[in-house]
């Protein structure tokens, strides 16, 4: 490839981390409050709201249901009105952290939901408030696993920044659409493939690893 290139790749794996890096940070918090209601609302949770359960349940359940592509173009009048454009870094922002918020979510909920019920219980017979059950109790025990799923999350985060470039969110996936698929330029489109293995392999290495420290410190 040419120099010329070489920095557009750059640019666009720059852009791709800055993408799904301000993403991933909202939906961490965001993901992670859902799930921690999932939980604590349920019928015999610590904070028992079983319709509210339900309705916030459904909610996410459709966006989990709906495809990012579909997502991607539905979103667009939002993703205008919170950024003042449809394409570019930003734009791109909005639709992936509220489709990847209820898919972290679940499996948020799940590893949650893997504390044993006798732990909680011991909690509460001790005396322990619900605020301190939730951050002494359940976050850290199910921390492993969260960690885990937040891993799977990012993975799958950045290949929805790949799809995003379709509609000109820039990143990796933009540069192999203009370059590598309109332009026919099979070097392009290798380079992209061989920089977002690298990545996801690093993400997936450092999820792995903090996990198993979690786990077994």
């Amino acid at each position: 490839m040419s120099q010329r290139m070489l920095e557009a790749l750059w640019q666009a794996f720059l852009d791709t981390v800055w993408m799904v890096g301000a993403s991933a940070v909202i939906v961490w918090f965001a993901g992670l409050a859902l799930g921690l209601f999932l939980v604590t609302s349920d019928k015999g949770g610590i904070f028992a709201a079983p319709r509210a359960n339900a309705v916030l349940g459904a909610l996410v359940n459709g966006f989990r249901a709906t495809p990012f592509i579909i997502l991607l173009v539905a979103l667009i009048p939002l993703t205008r009105l919170l950024t003042g454009t449809t394409i570019g870094v930003w734009a791109a922002i909005v639709p992936i952290t509220i489709s990847a918020t209820p898919f972290f979510a679940r499996i948020a909920e799940v590893s949650l939901r893997e504390v044993g019920a006798g732990v909680v219980e011991a909690a509460q017979a001790m005396g322990c408030k619900r605020r301190h059950i939730i951050f002494n109790v359940l976050l850290p025990e199910a921390m492993p696993g969260i960690i885990g799923g937040f891993t799977i999350t990012l993975v799958a985060m950045i290949n929805a920044s790949a799809m995003a470039g379709a509609i000109g969110a820039g990143g990796l996936g933009d540069l192999a659409i203009r370059y590598g698929y309109q332009r026919y330029d099979t070097a392009v489109m290798l380079a992209v493939i061989a920089v977002l293995i690298v990545l996801v392999c690093v993400i997936q290495y450092i999820g792995d690893r903090y996990a198993h420290y979690l786990r077994y410190r």
